[in-house]
C-alpha cells in the first residue's frame, strides 16, 4: 500500500506540501491542473512546474486525478475526436514525468453530488452530506450556486466554465440512455487505453458519486456488475479502476470487500473513506473509523492486505474539525487522522500475517 494525499496546487489549497510531507508514510501527491478546462491539452510548462514543486519535498507525481473527460466525448458527438486527441497528447506528456495512474470519471455534467457541504454533526464537526429527498425537488442551478458560493478555491467537478453552459448540457443529454453512455465510454477506451498501455499508465475510472442517476442523467459505474462490464470493454491492465469505498458505499447493496477480491489485479488506486447511510437513503461522510459509519473500513483494509495490494491509496474526503477553514472535504486534520487509522489497520494485519507465517515455519 503506497500512501498519497490529494493536493490542489500552489495558491489553490489550504494544505501545503510542507504539511503533507510531515504525515507519516505519505510518499506522493495526487494532483491535477485544475485551471485547464476539460478537453484542452495540458501545457508542458505547467506539468513541469508541479513536478518541481513536488520534487522539492521528495514527493512523487505518480497519480493524477483527474484529466477530465469533455462532455462531447460522453455525448458521443462528432467533435469528440478532437478532444480525445488532446487527451492522448496529455497522456503522453504525463508519462514523461513518471505518471503511472490517471483517475478519471464518466459522469454526465456533474461530478460528485452533495446537498450540504458543511452539515453539522453531533460532535461539533461538520461534513459533506447528501439528502436524497431534496435532490428530487431542487433546481440544479440552485445547487450549482450553493456549491460554488463564497469559494476562493476551485471545486473539482464543479468548474464554473463548464457549468455556465448547464442549460445547453441538459438539452444535449435529453434522450441519452445508459446504453448510449456505455457505447460512448467504449469508444473513448478504444482510443486512449492503447496509448496508456504503451506508456505504462493505467486509466483508472472512478465510480459515480453517488452511484445512481441524478436529475434524470444516466450513470453507469455504480456496482460490481457494471465494473465487470467496464473492464470487459477493453481487456488490458491499463483499463482499470479507482475503487472508492465512499462512492460505492453510499449504496449499502455494494459489497466493497468482495469487489477488492474480485478485481484485485485491476485496482491501481484506492480511495478509502467512510460514510454513514441512513434508512431513508441520506448519507453523511464520517471519520475513517469503521464504527462511525456503515462502510467496513477494517474489512476493506484487510482485503487489500490479503491480496498483497501494492497500489496507491489516499484517505479521500475528511470532516472539517478543530475549526479548520478549508475546501469542503479536503482539510488537513481529518485526512491526516484517516491516514494514521489506515496505517494502524495495515500494520496490525501485517503483524498478524508475520506471526502466522512464523508459527507455520515453526511447525515445519
Amino acid at each position: 500500500m503506497r500512501m498519497t494525499f490529494r493536493w490542489f496546487g500552489e495558491g489553490n489549497d489550504t494544505v501545503s506540501l510542507s504539511q503533507i510531507k510531515q504525515i507519516p508514510g505519505v510518499e506522493g501527491i495526487v494532483w491535477s491542473l485544475h485551471d485547464i478546462p476539460a478537453g484542452e491539452e495540458w501545457p508542458w510548462a505547467k506539468i513541469q512546474e508541479v513536478q518541481s514543486q513536488a520534487a522539492a519535498y521528495g514527493l512523487h507525481l505518480d497519480v493524477v486525478e483527474s484529466v477530465n473527460v469533455h462532455e462531447d466525448i460522453k455525448l458521443g458527438l462528432p467533435s469528440r475526436d478532437r478532444y480525445i486527441d488532446n487527451y492522448i497528447k496529455t497522456i503522453e506528456k504525463l508519462a514523461r514525468v513518471g505518471v503511472k495512474v490517471i483517475c478519471y470519471n464518466f459522469m454526465p455534467i456533474f461530478d460528485w453530488l452533495r446537498t450540504d457541504l458543511f452539515k453539522q454533526m453531533e460532535d461539533g464537526s461538520n461534513a459533506l452530506f447528501f439528502e436524497k429527498s431534496r435532490i428530487h425537488g431542487i433546481d440544479p442551478f440552485e445547487l450549482v450556486d450553493s456549491i460554488n458560493k463564497n469559494s476562493e478555491l476551485t471545486m473539482p467537478g464543479w468548474e464554473p466554465e463548464r457549468l455556465k453552459h448547464l442549460t445547453r448540457l441538459f438539452e444535449a443529454y435529453q434522450g441519452v440512455t445508459e446504453e448510449d453512455l456505455w457505447e460512448h465510454l467504449d469508444y473513448f477506451l478504444q482510443k486512449v487505453v492503447p496509448v496508456a498501455e504503451r506508456h505504462g499508465i493505467q486509466m483508472a475510472i472512478h465510480p459515480d458519486d453517488p452511484p445512481w442517476p441524478v436529475f434524470g442523467l444516466p450513470r453507469i459505474i455504480t456496482s460490481q456488475h457494471n465494473l465487470r462490464r467496464m473492464l470487459g470493454l477493453y481487456d488490458s491492465p491499463s483499463n482499470a479502476i479507482t475503487l472508492c469505498s465512499g462512492s460505492f458505499g453510499a449504496n449499502p447493496d455494494n459489497d466493497i470487500v468482495a469487489m477488492i477480491y474480485a478485481f484485485k489485479d485491476r485496482i491501481p488506486f484506492a480511495h478509502i473513506r467512510n460514510v454513514h447511510v441512513y434508512d431513508n437513503g441520506d448519507f453523511i461522510e464520517t471519520s475513517h473509523r469503521t464504527q462511525d459509519g456503515t462502510v467496513d473500513i477494517a474489512g476493506i483494509v484487510k482485503a487489500y492486505h490479503d491480496v498483497g495490494f501494492v497500489g496507491y491509496v489516499r484517505p479521500d474526503h475528511g470532516r472539517h474539525i478543530w475549526g479548520e477553514q478549508c475546501r469542503p472535504g479536503y482539510g488537513l486534520y481529518d485526512r491526516a487522522l484517516g491516514i494514521m487509522h489506515l496505517w494502524g489497520l495495515w500494520d496490525a494485519y501485517e503483524r498478524v500475517a508475520q506471526r502466522a507465517q512464523a508459527a507455520k515455519e515453526a511447525v515445519v
